[in-house]
């Protein structure tokens, strides 16, 4: 063996791999650089994750607002024939997307929130400790705010452009 303090990193490296050819020598910093790697790739797995979870949302943000455009036909019929515009029904698709997109969210924020921080406070004597990121968290509103719009634009179309006439008979 090496006397402490007096062997170069490539001695250690050599003396290491005479007993143990599979192991990995590194210097503090090296292995915190190391786990901040691996670190990082698992938060962009789960930004992935949520990216497809977006996508995921979208199309049933989507579904619900065909459904609801079909369902609600004659009372958009009615609303246009009282004098309502294309732009308002548009609009009035488009809010309650945005509406229904920031509901979700928000609860999911809430949620995870929740959770992380009841993870954290399990985790806290190996010294973890609770971070809030808010303009991580604000920038999740936003998309999810933008995603209520992508969602509502083929339904509100769909309901602006519904024959008055055809509406009111419709059952």
């Amino acid at each position: 063996m090496l006397a402490q303090g007096t062997a170069s990193k490539e001695q250690l490296k050599a003396a290491l791999r005479a007993q143990f050819p599979d192991a990995k020598l590194q210097t503090h910093k090296e292995f915190v650089a190391s786990v901040n790697k691996q670190m990082d790739q698992f938060f962009l797995l789960l930004y992935v994750l949520l990216a497809l979870s977006v996508i995921v949302s979208l199309f049933g943000i989507v579904n619900t607002l065909v459904l609801s455009v079909f369902e609600r036909t004659r009372e958009l019929g009615m609303l246009r024939a009282v004098g309502m515009s294309r732009r308002q029904v548009r609009r009035m698709i488009r809010s309650e997307s945005v509406v229904t997109a920031l509901i979700g969210g928000v609860l999911g924020m809430v949620i995870g929130v929740f959770l992380s921080a009841i993870v954290t406070k399990a985790l806290s004597n190996d010294g973890v400790a609770f971070n809030l990121p808010v303009g991580t968290l604000i920038a999740f509103l936003v998309v999810a705010m933008v995603a209520g719009v992508v969602a509502a634009i083929l339904p509100a179309r769909r309901a602006s452009r519904l024959d008055v006439l055809e509406a009111l008979q419709y059952e």
